[in-house]
């Protein structure tokens, strides 16, 4: 079993930056892949960003690349989410995803249905 908890949204002008935090306790967190999600309202949850067990290999969707940053610290069992040049359509709740079946990014890893634990997810909000 995989707590997590995302921490670090908020209310932010249109060009600025926040970090998103994923804070994940019990089963070990450096098993598998992590992966960001957000969901607008009246939207699905679309992919983010996704990184590897090791850190060393990343993905992005195609909205957020050359914008967010997706990085870990496995011993403080931790992921990041560093998202600049924030614009209004990046408003959503931003949710992290922990699979633990997967050591290596596949093209999987973009879907929802890969991912077996969930945190509660963290609303950001950019103004025009």
């Amino acid at each position: 079993q995989v707590q997590l908890v995302e921490s670090g949204g908020g209310l932010v002008q249109a060009g600025g930056s926040l970090r998103l935090s994923c804070a994940a306790s019990g089963r070990t967190f450096s098993d598998g892949v992590m992966g960001w999600f957000r969901q607008a309202p009246g939207k699905e949850r679309d992919f983010v960003a996704a990184i590897s067990r090791s850190g060393g290999n990343t993905a992005y969707a195609d909205s957020v690349k050359g914008r967010f940053t997706v990085t870990r610290d496995n011993a403080k069992n931790t992921v990041y989410l560093q998202m600049n040049g924030l614009k209004p359509e990046d408003t959503a709740v931003y949710y992290c995803a922990a699979d633990p079946n997967s050591t290596v990014l596949l093209g999987s890893s973009r879907t929802r249905t890969r991912y077996r634990y969930w945190g509660q997810g963290t609303q950001v909000t950019v103004s025009s």
